[in-house]
């Protein structure tokens, strides 16, 4: 069964859909049918599966995108910046603390999708009301987080470079103050936390490393034995897997590697 991995957006989540009739290449824009309505994607991969493979009926791509499709999509993004606007413009009307973030047509204009950002649930029954009275479409309002709001605006992060996730990442991982203290990274806030105000998501790229290189090291307290005597291990350097050692007999320290020590115990 052939099947094509569909992306809607630039680091965007990626969804399979099937196809029979005709020949897809990646990089190609395609329609679908999604559970929003019709919409333009990109073929990000093909695959050829076993339908016992599958845990749900997968959709079929309608067709691939003509110049007509893609015409109209772009005159759809032309129109949100004018919805979010008008939007902001309603909720305040309606004493909404709600931060409108962006404004998403289906390709057959049938529904209109808007984001926004709140710290709290919101009813907003009277502004779909007078939206849909405007735009004289449906009209879905979707409450989204911190990180979602962070990866829609974009932005720069600590170290300088555009946020992954709005460049790469489609789906987020879990990220614990476990791994940040696996990687012995500073428990400072304004350190471990990225713009949306959440532990850095680059905390997880490297956890897997951190924690297969860190059983090979002793833990700290545990009494070892180097060319130079018996010594504690009172600090870790995880990926220069070396441990410092201080002396029970000068007081003195130095930094020595695992392939240098005698003998470890607990």
């Amino acid at each position: 069964m052939k099947v094509a991995l569909i992306q809607f957006k630039e680091a965007g989540k990626k969804y399979y859909f099937s196809y029979d009739n005709f020949t897809l290449e990646p990089e190609q824009l395609v329609v679908v049918e999604t559970v929003r309505g019709i919409e333009i994607g990109r073929v990000y991969q093909l695959r050829e599966i076993e339908p016992s493979e599958l845990t749900s009926e997968l959709k079929p791509i309608i067709r691939l995108a003509t110049e007509e499709d893609i015409a109209t999509d772009q005159d759809n993004l032309l129109l949100e910046p004018e919805v979010v606007e008008t939007t902001k413009k309603l909720a305040l009307k309606h004493l909404l603390n709600i931060k409108v973030l962006a404004s998403e047509y289906t390709l057959d204009k049938k529904r209109l999708l808007i984001y926004f950002e709140s710290e709290t649930r919101v009813d907003f029954r009277g502004l779909v009301r007078d939206l849909s009275e405007v735009y004289q479409t449906r009209i879905e309002l979707r409450q989204i987080g911190s990180r979602d709001a962070a990866k829609m605006i974009g932005g720069i992060g600590p170290c300088g470079l555009i946020l992954c996730c709005s460049t790469f990442i489609g789906e987020f991982d879990a990220v614990s103050i476990k791994m940040a203290k696996n990687q012995n990274i500073a428990l400072n806030p304004q350190k471990i936390s990225g713009v949306c105000g959440k532990l850095l998501c680059c905390i997880k790229y490297e956890d897997d490393t951190y924690s297969e290189l860190r059983e090979l090291l002793p833990d700290y307290q545990d009494t070892i034995e180097t060319e130079r005597g018996t010594g504690v291990v009172t600090d870790l350097n995880i990926i220069a897997q070396k441990v410092r050692v201080r002396y029970e007999e000068d007081n003195g320290w130095e930094w020595v590697h695992i392939d240098e020590l005698k003998q470890v115990k607990a």
